[in-house]
């Protein structure tokens, strides 16, 4: 089976140094043009425009402008071998997020397009702008079955880009139409906008929505998850969303130690009386170059806790920064991940909030009529049918 073909990436005019200044860049979470894993080159510094190189500067230079790269995509659906994770499929409609969370567990991702894991990852953006017709394809294919799907389970696919493009409005479109149930995550309150179709399918049993809250300290959200919604828009989220009847659980990942671990109770006590009903945790994870990404963000933001920060994830992680091992990525090992699991496991059940997802309604799935062969299209049409849209590069938002 031929290979995927990888989106045209557009050449950069001129390359960024490997490190940018030391200060954060404003409405971003990382300064860093980190070298992903699979570069062959050694980059030389200099003067990119930002200032850099330069001296005794008395503006801060502006962030970056999202890039949009536009992509065909030759499939949607991403199926999952993980035991960790519960469930079958997702979907991804952005490679990319402009929320620029330091921890994003997605960000090396990026490295397969030979883009940087850090400030690329948040201000190039690849956008599947075919996403709703593959969608639509896959459901009309006689072998496929309706299984547990997740949208956004890598980057958000409410992220800031979504309220010009509206990407995902037409996948949720077309999950409606064919009554196939979705689980949604989100930190954005761009969700609410599709409301008019989430409702509906809620009351049949069709979809869930889980909000991320990671912190109620505004401060801390917004070094930490710089453009993504402040925390008390979020907790308005969950009650708009359990209003309009749209079953909402809260998920507060990631549990970082010594940062927002000691908010986890009252993370939790906030999103219960506003109307979530499930909840879940995940401890802190540090693939790749998240690693040290995260430590650099630790340095620049939190120098006095940046090591004990780390002493905490080690003891998590079998005394590494990192551990990928089925079973453990999700929970972690040792006393201190086994506390937080009880912290978690108490606080719900004082609060009411159900450990486990919500149940969806995988019997009501009406599969797509079959599209007529592109011939038919061209006769009925009384021309020949139209040559494929060549993708649009370099997108300025």
């Amino acid at each position: 089976m031929p290979a995927k073909p990888k989106p045209h990436i557009p050449p950069k005019p001129a390359q960024p140094p490997i490190y940018l200044p030391a200060e954060a860049l404003k409405g971003r979470g990382t300064a860093w043009a980190l070298a992903h894993r699979f570069s062959v080159d050694e980059r030389e510094q200099f003067d990119d425009g930002w200032g850099s190189l330069a001296q005794n500067v008395d503006e801060q230079p502006l962030p970056p402008r999202t890039e949009i790269i536009e992509e065909r995509a030759r499939k949607i659906l991403t199926g999952n071998q993980s035991p960790d994770i519960p469930f079958d499929l997702s979907i991804n409609p952005y490679r990319g997020c402009e929320h620029g969370c330091v921890y994003c567990f997605a960000r090396p991702t990026h490295s397969y397009l030979n883009l940087s894991p850090g400030l690329d990852f948040e201000t190039r953006i690849v956008a599947k702008m075919n996403a709703a017709e593959r969608l639509r394809a896959e459901f009309a294919r006689p072998s496929y079955r309706p299984q547990l799907l997740c949208l956004g389970a890598a980057t958000d696919a409410y992220q800031p880009i979504e309220r010009k493009l509206r990407i995902t409005r037409g996948l949720i479109e077309v999950l409606s139409e064919h009554r196939h149930p979705v689980s949604i995550v989100t930190k954005s309150a761009g969700i609410e906008r599709d409301l008019d179709l989430l409702a509906p399918m809620a009351q049949a049993g069709l979809v869930s929505v889980y909000v991320s809250v990671t912190t109620l300290d505004g401060h801390l959200a917004r070094t930490l998850e710089p453009r993504a919604a402040a925390p008390q828009r979020r907790l308005q989220l969950i009650k708009t969303l359990a209003e309009a009847g749209v079953p909402v659980g809260v998920s507060v990942s990631p549990l970082i130690p010594f940062l927002n671990e000691p908010e986890l109770e009252r993370i939790l006590e906030a999103a219960a009386a506003l109307g979530a009903r499930t909840a879940f945790s995940i401890p802190l994870r540090l693939p790749w170059e998240v690693n040290p990404l995260f430590q650099d963000w630790l340095q620049q933001h939190v120098p006095d806790k940046a090591a004990r920060v780390m002493a905490r994830v080690r003891e998590m992680r079998d005394g590494r920064d990192n551990d990928s091992r089925f079973g453990q990525r999700m929970r972690g090992v040792g006393l201190w991940a086994d506390l937080m699991h009880q912290r978690m496991k108490k606080a719900c059940a004082r609060l009411g909030l159900n450990r486990e997802r919500f149940a969806l309604d995988l019997t009501q799935f009406q599969r797509p009529q079959p599209l007529p062969s592109i011939a038919t299209q061209a006769q009925g049409a009384g021309s020949c049918a139209p040559g494929s849209e060549a993708s649009r590069q370099g997108l300025l938002f």
